[in-house]
């Protein structure tokens, strides 16, 4: 077989099954409304959960950073990338979520990614949920450490994981929210369960921070669990993009000698790095906005009850309505882009086979009446 036939393969059967992927072009526009040749769409796919990815003073500080210290980083943080704006937003994160140190990575894949590969070795096991993020599982499986996946949110499960022999140490990994399912994690349980077992934890809260928890502080915080490492990300409930990890000291120093995603990339751009500490002034300040979320999930939930589709028990603004087979689920989204809105549906490999859905988020930039606009197209669409 040659390397034309293998790929050509591999397109063929993602066709074939109506999972092939495909990236959207000519959109402008952002927030509540996405705009595709010269369509306007009311936009519920967005993960800039609290609105602020316009938000005048993110705007005005990103554009301020620019002035000051133009549009690039200029190299790894160990060389010159490194700058006063990144250690000043670093210093408010940690202080923020309660931790020594902060680390700034220019997403959360790689953030996920340099972690396991910096942390793991042969000997040792690392055991996650096995609904965790692409990026924690395919880090996981490249890494040279044993990978076992336990039951979505089944402690029962983890626990039985923790306590078979090992010769090396244990790494337990969940997220604070899933990210397909918008359900939550047993953190306090699953802490205590990898403490008992002398494992380290590590909780990815891409989809908590911001949102949930005093101050938007998040998942962990919430349910007052403090995890070894911490990751978070900014290109959701920040409204911008990059992540971060937070950890002890000794954590953060072996990660700069040994991550070689922070050794060998280009750092975020300072400019970024000033958007984002004008972000987490708006988080830690704006509860109106995390009220108004809220408020948008419940009466989005009250009306999807209603519909003959299954709405998962998610209390966050990832809002997913299983369709089934993959056919139908796109089928239903095409319908509803016809009736002027933007729905993504998510099918495998993403999620599992027949659970074809559409994956529904909810902003804090959404009015009752676009909330209302939406439940009315569905219930016409699957009646």
């Amino acid at each position: 077989m040659s390397w034309q036939q293998r790929i050509d393969n591999a397109l063929a059967q993602r066709r074939a099954n109506d999972s092939f992927r495909t990236r959207q072009v000519n959109l402008q526009g952002g927030g509540r409304y996405l705009v595709q040749n010269a369509t306007r769409y009311l936009n519920f796919s967005s993960n800039d959960y609290l609105g602020i990815g316009q938000h005048a003073c993110v705007v005005s500080a990103w554009q301020q950073g620019a002035e000051s210290y133009g549009v690039g980083s200029g190299g790894s943080g160990h060389v010159t990338g490194y700058h006063e704006a990144h250690q000043r937003f670093e210093q408010q994160l940690a202080d923020w979520l309660g931790y020594p140190r902060a680390l700034l990575f220019i997403s959360g894949f790689a953030a996920n990614q340099a972690l396991l590969a910096a942390l793991a070795e042969k000997s040792d096991r690392i055991i996650a949920d096995k609904l965790s993020h692409a990026s924690l599982l395919e880090a996981a499986m490249h890494s040279p450490a044993q990978l076992r996946r336990f039951a979505h949110n089944d402690v029962a499960a983890l626990k039985t994981l923790l306590a078979q022999p090992t010769e090396g140490l244990q790494l337990a990994i969940t997220e604070g929210v899933f990210s397909m399912d918008g359900d939550a994690a047993p953190l306090a349980e699953i802490a205590q369960a990898t403490r008992d077992a002398r494992g380290l934890l590590m909780v990815d809260d891409a989809h908590g921070i911001g949102v949930i928890g005093e101050e938007g502080r998040g998942s962990c915080y919430q349910q007052q669990v403090k995890p070894d490492l911490l990751v978070v990300t900014f290109g959701k409930a920040f409204g911008v993009s990059g992540a971060a990890v937070l950890c002890s000291e000794s954590m953060a120093d072996y990660l700069l000698q040994f991550a070689r995603h922070l050794i060998y990339s280009t750092a975020m751009p300072p400019a970024q790095a000033c958007a984002l500490s004008a972000a987490l002034e708006v988080i830690r300040r704006d509860d109106a906005r995390r009220a108004t979320l809220q408020a948008n999930i419940a009466r989005f939930r009250a009306g999807a009850a209603q519909l003959p589709l299954r709405l998962m028990a998610s209390q966050t603004a990832i809002q997913p309505l299983i369709v089934g087979e993959n056919q139908q689920a796109v089928h239903l989204a095409a319908t509803l882009r016809e009736r002027g809105f933007w729905l993504a549906a998510i099918r495998p490999p993403t999620v599992p086979p027949g659970t074809a859905r559409l994956r529904v988020t909810l902003t804090a930039s959404h009015t009752p009446e676009d909330i209302d606009r939406l439940l009315e197209a569905l219930y016409d669409a699957t009646r």
